[in-house]
């Protein structure tokens, strides 16, 4: 039986009242705060100042613990829109923005089942908005559009994470690597890395996501033209 039809043991209200709802509030502000490293069904616990025991009747694993937390910030991936593009574009946005609220959720995204009812919600929004466009497209279409987010979105947190870790910005980190790129290039084997560094657009983190998305979203309306 999946986490989410298996029932939840009766409300005990002492010592201190418990649910499958706080439980995964308090794994989430532990993830949050710390990464997943921080999360244990004893770590949990600790923070609601219960046994480790009494988690049990509720969390069988910490695998169900982790795709509780998943579907719960799936609830505020929430796609919106008229129209297949529009409700796309709202899907990457706002599952990107759920991954910079929740960085660990870039360390699961794709890599778990989407089975609990905030996810399939999500996913039902989707498909409706494509209702008029053919399946042998939209269940690529949206593959794509995922694998996109996932993956742009996995580079920004990895960005991100080290950015803490050196304690440079973008800034400083082009600062100390300048003057190598620039000792490379100066030697004509990578001209056109050279033109690209020199006359490339230089778009920042939000403007490369939108314009990367934007390639993704019109392939897809090119290959629903052509059908």
């Amino acid at each position: 039986m999946v986490v989410w039809e298996r029932p939840e043991p009766p409300e005990r209200p002492a010592p201190a009242p418990l649910s499958r709802e706080r439980i995964v509030r308090a794994a989430i502000g532990l993830a949050d705060a710390d990464g997943l490293d921080a999360v244990s069904l004893r770590k949990v616990a600790a923070a609601l100042d219960v046994g480790p025991m009494r988690l049990y009747g509720y969390i069988a694993t910490k695998e169900d613990l982790l795709d509780l937390m998943v579907d719960a910030v799936q609830g505020e991936i929430t796609p919106v829109g008229d129209g297949w593009r529009e409700v796309l574009r709202s899907l990457a946005d706002t599952t990107r923005r759920a991954a910079h609220r929740h960085e660990w959720l870039a360390d699961l995204l794709g890599g778990r089942p989407q089975l609990g009812p905030n996810a399939l919600a999500s996913g039902e929004a989707v498909l409706a908005a494509m209702g008029d466009v053919d399946l042998a497209i939209v269940v690529p279409a949206v593959a794509a559009v995922n694998a996109y987010v996932i993956g742009a979105v996995r580079r920004e947190i990895t960005e991100r994470r080290a950015e803490r870790a050196s304690g440079m910005d973008q800034r400083q980190w082009q600062a100390t690597r300048g003057p190598y790129l620039r000792r490379v290039f100066a030697t004509g084997r990578f001209p056109a890395l050279a033109a690209m560094v020199h006359d490339g657009p230089h778009l920042d983190a939000d403007e490369t996501f939108r314009a990367g998305l934007e390639f993704v979203l019109d392939g897809i309306g090119a290959r629903i033209a052509a059908r």
